[in-house]
């Protein structure tokens, strides 16, 4: 028997979800890699400067949108009454088979990897092979936390609402701590001064197969922007997500405030850190550097010369921190990214099932996704996300997955919030609590960041992206095949969670 729920999230609530979401893996490893595309401080900075404005301008601009619908489902809701059905089911679609699932993959999975530094026998030994991939037991933790997350979700939304505050604090208090000591060292190391010397001079340095240096090309302004537009994928995986908290908007109080002023809190507090985190990198580290010995043995000097653009295994933020703590650096920043992977999932697991639930309603999903259990949450739709997401433990394609991912969703960003300008027009006088900040300004400005982004990804890393496309594409003849003509008696009515 199904019981309705009460809203029972908060505005702090929603903020802990919109900043766990985002904060995962990624600021701890991406700087590496945008190093080495840039070759520049001053650069690197920039492009995580211009992460930050989009992915606020994008808040700033979904607030109205969730103002409007406060609904369980969120941008698939928005979508839906900018666009229609078919648009909106190719969002649930995309979101199902990798924007939400393969992110909560990849998570789980690096979870297991850095549990590896305490127990190296989960990543030291390959359980199976298969086309080349090799599975160990960093996969099965992966799974682990997957499923374990999923049971205490599937609960009630009151166990969710503990974990997320808890693990969405702890990485909070400890990335805060990391930067502040990180700055404070890194004034006296002699860091800052050798980095901003030049800051503005940009090169990009090609890796060979072996990952040794082939060559360094030096950038000028049109490659500087060709490297800066594909290079902010890895940020902006980074600062994904945070659209989250928009799909459980059913379960939050007073959504029509809470949502657009959380939206805007989370993002706002994870750009400064995020900023702040790459300037304290930049006191503690050379930029610069050369690629270390295959078996990398943690000393200052091996750190220092790997700087951060060859941090081993592009974990910058364990070289970082192991300048501050040595030796145990490892373990601190392995348990700070358990951490934060953990809460991340939490969030992408708790929120990604409400928009399965709202696609039921609407009758684009599975018919029992739209059921609540005896504790108030669509558990049915919760475990198929699991399952899906299990299996792409499995498939060993993780910086696939999360470029996937990443362009995915950008494509969709751009939907929605054209969508917002369409509803300016067909929708006037429909009540709108809270007005895009800045509009048309923000909005369109928004736009135009996220499409010369997606050109530049789809013209200049078109192997990387085109499979997206693909995805998205293939969920045309599923629509047609099994949703066209299904409509639910719910369909365009209040899909909240009640």
């Amino acid at each position: 028997m199904e019981k309705d729920i009460k809203k029972t999230l908060g505005l702090l609530d929603a903020t802990f979800l919109v900043a766990g979401s985002m904060i995962g893996s990624g600021i701890f490893i991406v700087s590496s890699a945008m190093a080495r595309d840039l070759g520049s401080s001053g650069w690197l900075l920039v492009t995580w400067l211009i992460t930050g404005v989009i992915t606020l301008f994008g808040a700033l601009s979904y607030g109205e949108l969730a103002a409007m619908f406060p609904k369980a489902g969120g941008q698939f809701v928005y979508i839906r009454e900018a666009w229609g059905r078919l648009p909106s089911f190719l969002y649930g679609w995309t979101v199902f088979m990798v924007i939400q699932t393969g992110v909560i993959a990849a998570v789980g999975v690096a979870f297991g990897k850095f549990a590896g530094v305490f127990f190296p026998v989960l990543v030291d030994e390959t359980i199976f092979s298969y086309g080349g991939v090799n599975i160990n037991g960093a996969n099965f933790v992966g799974v682990g936390v997957i499923l374990l997350l999923t049971v205490l979700n599937a609960r009630g939304i009151q166990y969710g609402k503990i974990v997320q505050a808890v693990f969405t604090s702890s990485k909070l208090i400890a990335l805060t701590i990391l930067i502040v000591a990180g700055i404070i060292v890194g004034v006296k190391t002699g860091y800052f001064d050798q980095n901003f010397t030049n800051m503005w001079s940009a090169s990009k340095t090609h890796l060979a197969a072996d990952g040794s240096v082939s060559w360094t090309e030096t950038l000028v302004p049109v490659a500087l922007l060709i490297a800066i537009s594909t290079t902010i994928i890895n940020s902006l995986f980074s600062s994904d997500a945070w659209n989250n908290v928009t799909f459980i908007a059913g379960d939050i109080r007073n959504p029509e405030r809470n949502l657009p002023r959380s939206l805007f809190l989370g993002t706002f507090i994870v750009t400064i850190l995020y900023i702040l985190a790459n300037v304290a990198y930049l006191g503690l580290l050379p930029l610069t550097g050369s690629p270390g010995a295959e078996n990398f043995v943690y000393t200052h000097e091996a750190v220092k010369s790997t700087g951060i653009q060859f941090a081993s295994s592009d974990r910058v933020g364990t070289s970082a921190a192991y300048m501050l703590f040595g030796n145990v650096a490892n373990l601190l920043m392995a348990a700070l990214i358990m951490i934060s992977t953990f809460g991340c999932n939490n969030g992408l697991i708790m929120a990604g099932s409400r928009l399965f639930y709202a696609m039921s309603k609407d009758g684009l999903f599975f018919k029992n996704a739209s059921k609540l259990n005896r504790f108030g949450v669509p558990a049915w739709a919760m475990w198929l996300q699991g399952i899906w997401a299990i299996m792409l433990c499995f498939s060993g394609s993780y910086g696939i997955l999360i470029k996937f991912a990443t362009f995915g969703s950008m494509i969709f960003y751009i939907v929605t919030i054209a969508g917002l300008f369409k509803l300016r027009k067909t929708h006037p006088d429909q009540p709108r609590p809270y007005k895009a900040f800045a509009y048309p300004v923000v909005p369109a400005l928004y736009l135009i960041f996220a499409v010369s982004i997606c050109i530049s990804l789809a013209v200049f890393t078109f192997e990387d992206t085109i499979w997206s496309i693909v995805l998205i594409l293939s969920g045309f003849p599923v629509y047609f095949l099994f949703f066209r003509k299904k409509d639910s008696p719910q369909s365009h009515e209040d899909t909240e969670l009640h």
